[in-house]
């Protein structure tokens, strides 16, 4: 555990050297949680490039790792070196001395540290009876991610191909899987590995969604509020929490430690809570989303800029140089594109909302220079999305016309559109119309103490500016969540993936973007003391207590399903041993096979992974059962599709009914308890 770490805030302190590529003003911890991930996704990037070149190895990693590392020479020139000095004095100040508001701001991390520390520990659970996870959504995730990194660490499938249905194109966002896979070439543990990382994405998401809402809002306690509003959301689930208590004789802490059911996703409830439902399940999305968060920041700014602005790094050319020359005079240009564009591999559905967001910024309050930023950095997006989408489209099993259709509602199933979502969202929604209206209203005040003297006279000049202009300091921010409303819109109307729920992907972001408007909403009240702080803290309640219940449930150790039993992971550790990594494997179509442990691909696994992912696994399911029915028919099947290996296991037994007699006469080369492996290479003979 201590290695990995170890390994991580070598990578991040690599990712800081870049972060002063993209913004000189942002604090220490914003640096080092910025660093996490887009070392992450550099070192990914790198590994899957380098790996796909000269296979994936040690060597490969260890080289992925020192050219994620070389951003720190930028650190060397003076310039750069005195912004350094800076945020570390000043992050020295900021831990230094004992008052109240350290105090809270120390309990207000330790909790949120300490948090994702048991949350994530859940997420797989290794005993002597198996691997369990503890996520009420996460049994078929969990075998699914791991059947991703050991066809890395131990198939070595490169280029990358689909472990889940042999022969086809990983067409599946990796890069988070493959991070994992290559702490483990360097002698980590899967669990552990995925635990550091998982808890660093999180607490990287977390500051990052915390300056963004500050820099949107002007508010701190604003930004303070806002991950509770992310990482506990849920809708009116507690209502049915309450029924559940009124309805049984045992005591509320007797309820409250044996909770019999979800209270944001289920049948009643399909938003569902984002650690629950979306951080513990999609690693992908816990990687993007504060990838996306930092360079929606960016585009935040280069919103804001102004033809008449000339100071700072949004200094804008108006005459006299061409458009050219602005990616050497702004960096961030080629650094927040190249990072957007690694996105493909990322989480696609992420780059996605950027697509969107970039085609409104460029029709809302035209501009030239804005024009051209954006067109920069969509040429930089471009330079790295265009290669990643051709690669991953080359070859993959995925139909794309299965992820395009009319759909309304997303998931409300047969519940009123309006009442589903405000079962499912709780007080969002009325609190977001709130928050514009708040937002609107303030004309620029602000609840932030500046830093340093820079940062007053820019204060200082906006008022200025505002005043002239006559207009609010909330006119902006609404204007910029026109997109982002536009894909909750959108999302409601047309499914973008095999599955409608999937749509969720990007709905997520129309809820991040909403966050900031709610947060300032409650962070209002609560600075007008009396009977307002009252109303705050128990709206605040209600927004977050569905949320609390679900995350509660998992962290209090509540649910342990039973992903692979310890026959299982005997059988996979004797297919390691006694098998070449690309050996083709036929098992049931499940998520939870022994053969994924393995790390070998398999013909065909679960059927619900493939769908949701838009391949037709049809043929190859029918395929399957007549495999298993042995007779002519399977010699003939095994043949044509390169079988070499045979599972039968409690599983097959129980769904696919399999003859056992007609598989009695090939070799057994591992057996644990129920599981036995068969060779049927020898048909080929």
């Amino acid at each position: 555990m201590v290695f990995a770490l170890l390994l991580f805030l070598l990578l991040a302190i690599g990712g800081v050297g870049l972060t002063y590529l993209i913004d000189e003003d942002e604090p220490l911890l914003w640096r080092l949680a910025a660093g996490g991930v887009i070392s992450s996704a550099v070192c990914g990037t790198a590994g899957f490039v380098l790996g796909s070149a000269i296979g994936f190895g040690q060597p490969t990693v260890v080289l992925a790792m020192a050219l994620t590392l070389v951003p720190l020479l930028l650190l060397l020139s003076p310039g750069r070196k005195k912004l350094l000095g800076r945020d570390l004095a000043r992050a020295k100040g900021k831990i230094e001395g004992a008052n109240a508001i350290k105090l809270v701001r120390f309990v207000y991390y330790a909790f949120f540290v300490a948090l994702f520390v048991f949350f994530f520990d859940r997420a797989m659970i290794v005993t002597d009876q198996g691997i369990f996870t503890g996520g009420s959504n996460n049994l078929g995730d969990l075998p699914f991610h791991l059947g991703a990194i050991f066809s890395f660490t131990e198939g070595n499938l490169f280029p990358p191909e689909n472990p889940n249905f042999a022969g086809a194109k990983f067409s599946y966002p990796f890069i988070a899987d493959l991070v994992t896979a290559m702490f483990m070439k360097l002698g980590v543990g899967v669990r552990e590995a995925m635990l550091v990382q998982n808890v660093a994405w999180a607490l990287s998401l977390l500051v990052i969604l915390e300056r963004l809402v500050l820099r949107l809002t002007n508010d701190r306690v604003a930004a303070k509020v806002a991950p509770f509003l992310l990482f506990f959301s849920g809708g009116f689930g507690f209502v049915w929490f309450l029924g559940d208590y009124w309805a049984q004789s045992r005591g509320f802490l007797e309820l409250f430690s044996a909770l019999p059911r979800d209270y944001t996703i289920g049948d009643e409830f399909r938003w569902g809570n984002s650690l629950i439902t979306l951080f513990l399940t999609q690693r992908s999305l816990l990687l993007g989303m504060p990838i996306t968060l930092i360079v929606i920041g960016f585009l935040w700014k280069v919103f804001l800029a102004d033809e008449s602005t000339k100071t700072g790094k949004t200094a804008t050319v108006t005459s006299g140089k061409p458009p050219i020359s602005w990616i050497f005079r702004e960096p961030n240009l080629i650094i927040m594109g190249l990072l957007s564009g690694m996105l493909v591999l990322i989480h696609l559905h992420s780059l996605a909302a950027l697509f969107v967001v970039c085609s409104f910024l460029l029709v809302i309050r035209p501009d030239r220079s804005r024009t051209i930023r954006l067109l920069i950095f969509g040429a930089f997006v471009a330079l790295v999305a265009v290669p990643e989408l051709i690669w991953s489209m080359t070859g993959s099993a995925t139909k794309a016309r299965e992820f395009v259709g009319w759909h309304f509602g997303w998931d409300s199933r047969d519940d009123n559109v309006v009442w589903f979502w405000l079962k499912n969202t709780g007080l969002v929604i009325p609190f977001i119309a709130l928050g514009v209206y708040l937002i609107v209203r303030s004309k620029g005040e602000s609840n932030i103490e500046p830093e340093s003297t820079d940062q007053i006279k820019r204060k200082h000049k906006k008022r200025h500016e505002d005043k002239q202009k006559g207009t609010s300091m909330g006119w902006p921010i609404v204007m910029f969540y026109i997109p982002f409303a536009f894909l909750f819109v959108v999302s409601n109307t047309v499914k973008f993936a095999p599955w409608e729920w999937d749509n969720i992907k990007i709905l997520i972001y129309w809820y991040v973007m909403s966050i900031p408007f709610v947060a300032f909403a409650v962070a209002w009240a609560w600075n007008k003391n009396g009977w307002a702080r009252i109303s705050a803290i128990f709206a605040s309640g209600i927004l977050i207590f569905s949320g609390s219940l679900d995350v509660w449930r998992t962290v209090s150790g509540q649910i342990n399903y039973r992903v692979f039993d310890s026959d299982a992971i005997t059988v996979a550790n004797r297919i390691r041993a006694s098998t070449r990594p690309d050996s083709l494997f036929l098992n049931a179509p499940t998520y939870n096979s022994a053969v994924v442990l393995s790390g070998r691909p398999s013909l065909m696994r679960y059927s619900g992974h493939l769908s949701s992912h838009g391949i037709d696994y049809s043929k190859r399911e029918s395929d399957v059962r007549s495999i298993y029915r042995g007779g002519p028919q399977a010699t003939a099947l095994i043949r044509e599709y390169g079988i070499e290996f045979v599972l039968i296991s409690p599983e097959e037994r129980n769904t696919l009914a399999p003859n056992e007699s007609y598989f009695a006469q090939f070799p057994v080369i591992a057996e644990s308890g129920q599981y036995k492996v068969y060779r049927v290479r020898s048909l080929d003979r």
